[in-house]
């Protein structure tokens, strides 16, 4: 299993970059190079518990969907949302939300597994662990800046 553990610092309220993270028309803004859209289930709005939501995007050239369901939620402080189909053999993405003095910690706990064995091993170690960390980096860049400019 793969994990990749990122930390954001954004000086904006916990409440703001919670919902700002769970928001889908956001998440749609701050994934624009791979044209990500929401196909099903949520496809605009916050996104709760027990919902789902399905991905449309383009990585490594070519689209993919990927469907995932809120699993966990403690407002303003976490929410977790696993893959129910897709191309990953697991996939689960913890988001922890921490104030602390007047700045919030936004954490990104991303881990998943591929499918193929060997294959999907090596492909992970080469190339697809690089792209999910850069694509997580960018979004949370965007969520920075926006979630920053509210106030």
């Amino acid at each position: 299993m793969t994990t990749i553990h990122l930390i954001t610092k954004i000086k904006a309220p916990i409440e703001t970059v919670f919902n700002n993270s769970r928001n889908i028309t956001i998440h749609i803004e701050t994934a624009h190079k791979t044209n990500e859209k929401a196909i099903a289930g949520v496809t605009s709005r916050l996104i709760n518990i027990n919902e789902t939501v399905t991905w449309r995007g383009k990585h490594f050239g070519i689209f993919l969907q990927h469907q995932s369901k809120i699993t966990e939620m403690q407002f303003p402080n976490h929410f977790t949302d696993e893959m129910l189909k897709g191309c990953f053999k697991t996939f689960k993405h913890e988001h922890i939300f921490i104030h602390e003095n007047g700045t919030t910690i936004m954490e990104d706990k991303l881990m998943y597994e591929t499918p193929f064995g060997i294959f999907g091993k090596l492909f992970d170690k080469i190339v697809l662990e690089k792209h999910l960390t850069d694509f997580l980096l960018e979004r949370n860049q965007s969520l920075k800046m926006l979630s920053e400019n509210q106030q």
